[in-house]
């Protein structure tokens, strides 16, 4: 599920357009997503390369 989130076309969008709608509709998203809890998580829990 993390993998997906990675490489989704509309986080894509929404990062390279931050005040568009899709953007918003992003943001939204994001609170409710089991998959982007997930990935969150995963992030967290990866080994940083300081």
């Amino acid at each position: 599920m993390a993998a997906s989130c990675e490489s989704c076309p509309i986080r894509r969008r929404a990062e390279k357009r931050p005040n568009s709608l899709i953007a918003r509709i992003w943001r939204w998203h994001t609170g409710w997503c089991p998959g982007w809890k997930a990935y969150q998580k995963s992030l967290a829990e990866e080994p940083r390369a300081d």
